[in-house]
């Protein structure tokens, strides 16, 4: 082989080290380059290479060129396992912003996905009350008779322009054949829905329904529980009791405010009613009815079968039941009440100097601040529901009480990791303080202060947090570093 040749491995050998090279982290390519490079040629003289040129000696030197990438590998590696993840986010405002929004999407989806009989935003129609005694102390507790409604009916009703009636009782249902089972049974009028204004789900059509068969309308609980959801169920007939029915319909799932917590509404016409015992009365208020309404109440007075004169109160049906909204305001209240024993409202005291940030940088943290209170108020709505609502009826005892305490909890907990990290974020870049340093000594806190010391990376402040709160030094202090320590932090 020729000296001529010597030239060319030697270019070869020079140019894998340099497409090796591209394979190390960038902040130390270039002292491997040179270093692989003093090694080529030491290789070379040892070998004899750059006087004379042989194959045995140009492969020896090719191997150890070619084993440049399995350096260069281990190198990125490494840098892989010990690389400083997300390290322009970490501890920024942005990266605790985007983690609360996970959390926002996650609890608003899960939310989202419960059963639609479970549905926060149902909402019942105005002008639709609940009629009963003036003197009951519960809507719950029945309190009318169909005799009741029949008067009114009779007569002419300046507030109600709609009546209708129905009582709850346990009956035996058979579904299918898995047998029979004690369900809560409303037997209603036929005008109980219309009266209210609400439309069914999955209604059977007109040339499908049995006039001689009375219609049933299941719940939206027991239609997931017993039919699995299933639409075809509409126009079956089952036994209820020892009459069948046929299911003409799905309720919406506004029917939860009623109380009485009925699985399925029996409808019939009040002539087969007969002399029903207590129950409830819906009506549908007149625009003179829906005016006289005050606070979701109306007085109503008449008089019965003896022309003797009687009271009554109709209640709002979309108020007189605290829905899962209501109940998350009232947590909400009770941890702001409760956030003044568990965390300190105050977000530190600044120390006199002219390097204070502008008047917007100061509204960009007030904004930051809302924006993360905000967020985790809304965590709370979302939560609180998923947790309280994916086993429990909408406003059902138990679903009652674990909304409010999972409400009360979120909502308490989360301000106060909100004001706390906010007490950790300087004023002027908004990301978190670090690097602890212990500074003074405690048996000399009268004479200068002694706590905790952490810096901001960015070397715009100093934060001091005092050990043990004294009367000139009782909260942490802000401390604006000016252009005189921007050399400490050129990197």
């Amino acid at each position: 082989m020729t000296p001529d040749a010597e030239p060319v491995f030697h270019a070869f050998d020079r140019g894998v080290l340099c497409c090796a090279s591209y394979l190390v982290p960038e902040g130390q390519r270039a002292e491997w380059r040179l270093e692989w490079e003093s090694e080529l040629w030491h290789a070379r003289q040892s070998n004899g290479a750059a006087s004379t040129v042989s194959w045995r000696c140009e492969r020896e030197i090719a191997g150890f060129c070619f084993g440049a990438f399995q350096d260069a590998a281990c190198l990125r590696r490494l840098w892989w396992q010990n690389r400083p993840r997300f390290a322009p986010l970490h501890g920024s405002a942005m990266q605790c912003i985007f983690w609360l929004g996970c959390l926002l999407i996650a609890s608003g989806m899960a939310a989202h996905w419960l059963p639609r009989d479970h549905d926060p935003d149902a909402q019942a129609v105005p002008g639709t009350i609940l009629i009963q005694e003036e003197g009951a102390e519960s809507s719950a507790v029945p309190t009318m008779t169909i005799q009741q409604v029949r008067i009114w009916e009779r007569s002419k009703q300046r507030y109600a322009d709609g009546l209708a009636f129905y009582r709850v009782g346990r009956e035996q249902v058979e579904p299918g054949p898995q047998g029979g089972e004690a369900w809560r049974i409303a037997r209603a009028s036929s005008n109980l829905f219309s009266v209210a204004g609400w439309s069914l789900r999955y209604t059977l059509p007109a040339d499908e329904a049995r006039n001689d068969l009375p219609r049933l309308i299941l719940s939206l609980r027991k239609w997931r529980q017993e039919f699995g959801a299933n639409p075809d169920i509409v126009g079956t007939v089952v036994m209820v009791g020892s009459r069948p029915a046929q299911v003409a319909g799905i309720a919406p799932g506004d029917v939860w405010r009623l109380p009485g917590k009925a699985d399925a509404f029996l409808l019939e016409p009040e002539s087969e009613m007969g002399r029903a015992g207590l129950g409830y009365v819906v009506a549908h208020l007149t625009h003179a009815g829906r005016s006289a309404m005050w606070g979701g109440l109306v007085h109503i007075a008449s008089y019965d079968s003896r022309r003797q004169e009687q009271d009554f109160l109709g209640k709002s049906i979309e108020e007189q039941a605290a829905g899962p909204t209501n109940i998350y305001w009232f947590g909400l209240l009770l941890a702001f009440l409760a956030l003044p024993a568990i965390a300190s409202v105050s977000l530190a005291d600044y120390s006199f100097s002219s390097h204070k940030p502008s008047s917007i940088r100061r509204a960009l943290r007030f904004g930051f601040l809302g924006m993360k209170i905000v967020s985790i108020l809304s965590i709370a709505y979302f939560a609180s529901i998923a947790l309280a609502y994916w086993r429990f009826p909408v406003f059902s005892a138990s679903g009652t009480y674990i909304q409010l305490a999972a409400s009360f909890a979120i909502c308490l907990l989360g301000m106060r990791w909100a004001l706390l990290d906010q007490r950790q974020r300087c004023p002027v870049c908004l990301r978190r303080v670090t690097h602890p340093a212990q500074v003074g000594l405690v048996s000399r806190m009268f004479l200068a202060w002694s706590g905790t010391e952490l810096i901001c990376e960015g070397g715009h402040t100093l934060l001091h947090v005092p050990g043990l709160p004294t009367s000139w030094f009782s909260t942490q202090r802000w401390m604006f570093l000016d252009s005189s320590w921007d050399f400490l932090f050129a990197g």
